[in-house]
């Protein structure tokens, strides 16, 4: 069954990243870069080569995002985003194809145990079904 493991994030975090601290978000290093990025790429790695990968992204900092809605006549309107009220948002995403919900939550702590710099926020890992003809169930 395949599954979706979400990663979340802010623009706040991403600031972070990029060297610019602010409340609860302290500037990472070079270092601490490096070693999310081996953690992930170890982890992306490992699901290659065990056959669970199906696909995994990063995405861009949030502030990047628009908001697409239709005008009366269909036409796209765009506003910038994400989402005024969000705290969080998607920061990257896998979709896995194991064989159960447990096999997906392994992986998902996985993930979580990526190091961040000491006070850094540490988000859940989002897990959910991808609906499917063969079903939804966890």
């Amino acid at each position: 069954m395949k599954y979706m493991l979400m990663v979340l994030g802010s623009q706040a975090d991403y600031d972070a990243m990029g060297g610019r601290a602010s409340t609860g978000n302290p500037a990472w290093s070079e270092a601490d870069l490096k070693a999310m990025f081996d953690h992930m790429a170890a982890l992306n790695d490992d699901l290659a080569e065990s056959g669970e990968w199906v696909d995994g992204q990063g995405l861009t900092e949030p502030r990047l995002a628009r908001l697409v809605t239709a005008g009366a006549d269909g036409t796209p309107v765009i506003s910038d985003g994400p989402y005024g009220e969000a705290k969080e948002v998607l920061a990257g995403y896998w979709i896995v194809d194991v064989p159960d919900f447990a096999r997906a939550a392994e992986i998902a702590a996985r993930a979580h145990a990526c190091p961040v710099p000491e006070g850094a926020p540490n988000y859940p890992v989002v897990v959910r079904p991808v609906d499917s003809a063969s079903g939804t169930e966890m």
